[in-house]
């Protein structure tokens, strides 16, 4: 897999699609910062990390992401859109003074920089920009 960060976006995209309540990635440090992420914002429900139960085919257990994805009380999603900007292909990088706001402020960008994973408001906050991995609205 070339791109685990898109993997985990389209996997959280399309169980919302298909109105899943739950939804299982497979772990890393950096997609267990943006799944916190997403908690913060109120985006998802909440998450833990569990070890993939691998027994019956006798293989290595794994590390997966458990995410319990969040509705409206009449089934609305509270995701509506989520997309990849910086890609393997093409980075994007922003300055501290050039991160956009998402949908004009009602949406999120996650970004990484040297202090770690944040928002775009938080690193606008503190002065620091770095490369966009996606926007969440």
């Amino acid at each position: 897999m070339t791109d685990p960060i898109a993997d985990m976006l389209t996997r959280i995209r399309n169980a919302v699609a298909a109105r899943h309540v739950r939804v299982e990635i497979p772990a890393s440090k950096l997609k267990v910062e943006i799944a916190r992420i997403l908690q913060d914002e109120g985006y998802i429900q909440g998450f833990r990390v569990v070890d993939e139960d691998r027994s019956s085919k006798k293989l290595a257990p794994r590390q997966v992401i458990r995410v319990a994805l969040k509705y409206g009380p009449h089934g609305e999603k509270v995701i509506t859109g989520i997309e990849r900007i910086s890609r393997p292909g093409r980075r994007v990088y922003f300055r501290r003074d050039e991160v956009p706001p998402v949908l004009g402020g009602l949406g999120t960008s996650i970004l990484t920089a040297s202090r770690g994973v944040m928002t775009g408001r938080e690193a606008v906050k503190t002065g620091i920009g770095g490369e966009v991995l996606c926007n969440v609205w």
